[in-house]
């Protein structure tokens, strides 16, 4: 639990705006997480992250449901997807469980360079779905992305949905819209089997993980709804505005501006 009430509050507000962003465009990690660092300083690092994914499972489970019912995904490439997600997050949450506090932002922030620059650079990058693969060779290539960005979520997590949506659009080409909702069935399989790892570990903080999992799904749910209803310009431009600042929180922590 935080020291005090306030804490408590600003972790739940947290949760809220991390489900709502997380829907939309992934990356609810990097709101989350990082305020799990500073709301928790006395908590493990395997707990944070624990913490965070079973908050972040309720959010992901609501908003894949939701984008579900209205885009109807194709589960012949989500599902299989999923499932190699699932195994690569296994995996990676048992080397969270020995990774330190201080390698989580310089990874992080490199990762997020690049993918926002590519984003910039390619204008029409995700407006209409014009799949580069076929047949066996598309599920292949989904399987191998929900394979490695799931041993990341494992291992750190934060921005996994964003990555998700990145090489859905990038390398598969889809449309932001239908990138989102396999992304988010996807990022429920990677919290799930983070979890299979880190609940047995006794590693989760319940109480802060639920109240901050209850506003995460509210904030999951309506970002969902914005997300169907606007469409892919709306998701891409939140895309690219969502990873810019993740870039200037993250760099300026790394450089020691701020905390």
């Amino acid at each position: 639990m935080p020291d005090s009430p306030t804490v408590f509050a600003l972790l739940v507000a947290a949760g809220f705006l991390a489900g709502w962003v997380d829907a939309v465009v992934g990356g609810g990690g990097l709101i989350q997480l990082p305020a799990l660092v500073l709301g928790l300083p006395g908590a493990a690092p395997a707990q944070l992250l624990a913490t965070n994914k079973l908050a972040s499972i309720c959010g992901t489970s609501v908003s894949a449901a939701t984008y579900y019912r209205r885009i109807r995904p194709d589960l012949r490439t989500a599902l299989p997807m999923a499932g190699a997600a699932y195994l690569g997050a296994v995996g990676g949450a048992f080397v969270g469980l020995h990774i330190p506090k201080s390698a989580f932002n310089p990874v992080i922030l490199v990762l997020l360079v690049v993918v926002g620059a590519y984003t910039l650079l390619r204008p029409d990058l995700g407006k209409v779905t014009e799949l580069r693969h076929s047949g066996t060779r598309h599920t292949s290539y989904a399987v191998l992305v929900g394979l490695g960005i799931g041993v990341y979520d494992g291992a750190l997590g934060p921005g996994t949905g964003s990555f998700l949506v990145f090489a859905l659009v990038g390398w598969l080409g889809y449309a932001f819209l239908q990138a989102s909702a396999k992304a988010k069935i996807t990022n429920f399989a990677t919290n799930l089997g983070a979890l299979t790892v880190f609940v047995p570990q006794g590693q989760v903080l319940w109480v802060t993980g639920l109240a901050m999992g209850a506003a995460n799904l509210v904030g999951g749910y309506l970002g969902a709804r914005t997300a169907v209803r606007l469409g892919s310009g709306f998701i891409r431009a939140v895309f690219v505005l969502v990873v810019g600042a993740f870039i200037v929180r993250l760099g300026g922590a790394v450089l020691g501006v701020w905390p």
